[in-house]
């Protein structure tokens, strides 16, 4: 069994996400010791970009063509991560909430891994994900309160899209962590942070 751990967190040792995600990681380490955890640490690699040439070795391959020579490197890279992605049996997302999405280098890592005929495919009736019966954690951490029923919910927009992004991938079974507030009194930081440790053992215990 493989999991791939996506971390969107720049801070590093400072990370409340990641101080979060630890617990997860851990406790599944402990329940299943030949797991394969791979962290993809997205702020520490170089990301192909996906513009110019590479946007038209997408198109030309979704045509049934090939991408020119001067793509071609770029799209291999595309292509790499992407198989990469779907190479594993599981997920986890680490990511902290930046004005009320997901920080932009997760954001370029789905543009690049999102690729028809690797993580879904265009069919007579529809799209097809390709990702089907994969299960995702997502661990996030958030200055406000955004949970269901606050005045603050609306703003959340990494849920929402996650689900969705994913869910056309097939991975439908998607289950989150939402560690919030925590840039509110030291007192509830502090509760904040110890639920949300609690929940990712918990998640952990339950696969």
């Amino acid at each position: 069994m493989k999991l791939l751990h996506v971390n969107a967190s720049p801070r590093g040792a400072q990370s409340r996400t990641l101080e979060i995600s630890k617990e997860f990681t851990s406790t599944l380490k402990a329940r299943y010791p030949d797991l394969e955890i791979k962290e993809l640490d997205l702020n520490k690699i170089e990301l192909p970009k996906v513009v110019g040439g590479a946007v038209d070795a997408k198109y030309a391959i979704m045509q049934g063509g090939a991408p020119s020579e001067d793509a071609r490197s770029t799209w291999e890279e595309i292509v790499a991560l992407a198989s990469d992605f779907v190479n594993h049996d599981m997920y986890l997302i680490s990511s902290p909430m930046w004005n009320f999405s997901i920080p932009y280098r997760l954001k370029q890592y789905i543009d690049i891994i999102m690729q028809a005929g690797i993580l879904f495919n265009f069919t007579e009736n529809g799209v097809e994900g390709l990702a089907k019966g994969k299960k995702m954690f997502c661990i996030t951490t958030r200055g406000s309160n955004y949970a269901k029923g606050s005045p603050m919910e609306q703003f959340d927009f990494i849920e929402p899209y996650l689900r969705s992004i994913f869910g056309f991938a097939g991975i439908y079974d998607i289950t989150f962590v939402n560690a919030q507030p925590l840039d509110y009194a030291p007192g509830i930081t502090q509760s904040s942070m110890q639920l949300a440790k609690h929940e990712a053992q918990q998640m952990a215990a339950a696969i």
